[in-house]
């Protein structure tokens, strides 16, 4: 049997190599050592091929807008038993979507000839119209006589009323001045000014009809506009359903589901644009049997989110997650580690207490509060341990992989002080991390608004525009030939913030060791708050509690 056109055999011996006994977990992986060596022979080919141009930003002396880019490899077997390897990239590489030795797009839009272009082509027709229609002289003239009229007919019955008012005041003038005016004259005046309302109420309707017939003129030209762009919308709508329900995916069953089905009719943006779905589409097409895979960054990182050169990262959940639950069904896949409760063995120590409030040292890996799948978690234990106790308890909270002191009231009350406190920022937290890499400076202040990414949870992204502010001061306390120990000292309290502003180029550029979101991942995360400041509501006084961690000597 022929290999398909894409297949590529591995050119490392990897004879000796035990094949995996399931399937790659997609959103949280270590790599197989067969993925690790195809993603090495791919990123070889990328690092001396010259079958497409694309600036990578790896190169100084390139021209073009930088882009980095994720690439997949797939570990892959014929039916014959031959063992190989499928590559893809993301999205498009060179504003192309097809490359010879990549695996093609589910869907290709770009096809010349096919449905989209041709839509695009109309709704470039559309776009050329309404530009057209909103700049042309006859419109714009409406538009401006219209309003001209508007301003000369509110400062002509300006006028005439401020005539009317005058005239008012000269005959009320008139009448006291003259006592003994006859009913002749009398009536001159108020025949005077009914006259006077006439003509206002005249003047007002002659320019009503002025300004309603210009108007009219106008209204026609902006119905034209919003015609044309109502026909716009009609028709991008349509065509993005045909693009969704034609975008569809293969699994090992041979059944297909659209971009509609998986995502309940609202697929995000670029759904079906990463490299795992084009690779295992390809596969099942072809008939091979899927075993690894793994997903790497080439190039560098974008200016909101974190990305290494080189560095393998997991599928995104926002746009993958419903397309690759389909499309491995039936696929015996390796342990979910979300699933597993690695913090079950590990307990609390009481770091300090009293009837009102402690403070405890939670380990790593345990959860501050229930999650979506596993409940044990510090607020579960400490209800346990104080059944009586009310509200919320935790006055704050740590990731999972964070160990170190967290603040816990035992009444409702206590909790909305301490609350209170946090807010106010008068609450002072300090952490110890080792670093990967050396900072440029010795100390400074990490400015980077942050904000989810709605398409990746729990991963956050500096955002300019829509992320909250983010500040954090740091400190180098030791710095050797193998690790750098800082001091962090969060401003604000944001999700993943001194993750990200250790990893991010704005900030550290230097990810926390043992970081599985924005770095590499170790035996832990090595990231310990150590020290807490704050105000007791009871006692009224200050208190710090310290706590080291079992990485380092503060």
């Amino acid at each position: 049997m022929d290999r398909p056109t894409h297949f590529i055999p591995f050119s490392t011996p990897v004879e000796g190599i035990a094949l995996p006994e399931k399937f790659t977990f997609p959103f949280f992986y270590e790599p197989h050592a067969l993925s690790r060596i195809a993603a090495k022979e791919l990123q070889a080919y990328l690092t001396h091929q010259t079958d497409f141009d694309h600036n990578f930003g790896l190169n100084e002396n390139k021209s073009g807008a930088v882009i980095g880019k994720m690439f997949g490899v797939l570990v892959v077997q014929t039916s014959s038993g031959d063992l190989g390897q499928l590559w893809a990239f993301s999205g498009k590489l060179a504003d192309q979507n097809h490359w010879p030795k990549f695996v093609p797009t589910v869907y290709d839009m770009l096809t010349e000839k096919g449905y989209f272009k041709k839509e695009e082509l109309v709704l470039n027709a559309l776009n050329e119209k309404i530009a057209q229609k909103e700049t042309s002289p006859e419109g714009l003239e409406a538009q401006a006589n219209a309003s001209l009229l508007i301003n000369q007919a509110s400062k002509a019955i300006a006028d005439y009323k401020k005539m009317q008012k005058q005239n008012k005041q000269r005959r009320a003038d008139f009448r006291t001045n003259n006592p003994t005016l006859s009913e002749e004259v009398v009536q001159q005046l108020i025949q005077e000014s009914q006259l006077e309302n006439i003509r206002l109420r005249h003047l007002q309707l002659e320019w009503k009809a002025k300004i309603a017939t210009a108007q009219a003129t106008f209204h026609r030209w902006e119905q034209e506009i919003e015609a044309l762009k109502e026909e716009r919308r009609q028709r991008s709508a349509q065509l993005q359903n045909q693009l969704f329900s034609e975008y569809a995916f293969l699994n090992r069953y041979g059944v297909t589901k659209n971009l509609l089905d998986l995502f309940e009719g609202n697929p995000p943006a670029g759904a079906g644009e990463c490299a795992a779905p084009k690779l295992l589409h390809y596969a099942f097409q072809q008939q091979l049997t899927p075993l690894a895979m793994a997903e790497f960054w080439w190039g560098q990182s974008p200016k909101s989110e974190i990305r290494k050169h080189q560095q393998f990262y997991p599928a995104c959940t926002g746009k993958c997650a419903p397309i690759l639950s389909h499309m491995l069904e039936g696929i015996p896949l390796e342990d979910n580690p979300f699933l597993v409760n690695e913090g079950q063995t590990k307990t609390l120590e009481i770091i300090y207490e009293d009837a009102y409030l402690m403070v405890i040292n939670k380990p790593e890996s345990l959860l501050s509060t229930p999650g979506k799948n596993i409940s044990d978690s510090v607020y579960t234990r400490i209800k346990a341990k104080y059944p009586e106790a009310t509200g919320p308890l935790l006055v704050h909270r740590l990731d999972q992989a964070t160990s170190g002191l967290l603040l816990i009231a035992k009444t409702q009350e206590i909790h909305k002080k301490l609350q209170y406190q946090f807010i106010s920022r008068k609450i002072e937290k300090k952490y110890i991390a080792v670093l990967e890499g050396v900072p440029q400076n010795s100390e400074g202040t990490i400015d980077l608004p942050l904000r989810v990414d709605l398409d990746n949870r729990p991963y956050q992204i500096v955002c300019e525009t829509y992320g909250k502010p983010a500040t954090t001061y740091w400190k180098i306390l030791q710095k050797d030939e193998k690790n750098v120990v800082v001091e962090l000292q969060p401003v604000t309290g944001r999700t993943h913030q001194l993750r990200v502003h250790a990893a991010h180029p704005g900030g550290l550029n230097c990810p926390i060791k043992g970081d599985d979101l924005y770095g590499t991942k170790a035996d832990r995360l090595f990231l310990h708050a150590f020290e807490i400041s704050f105000w007791h509501p009871i006692h009224k006084c200050g208190i710090t509690v310290k706590s080291e961690p079992d990485f380092f000597n503060i």
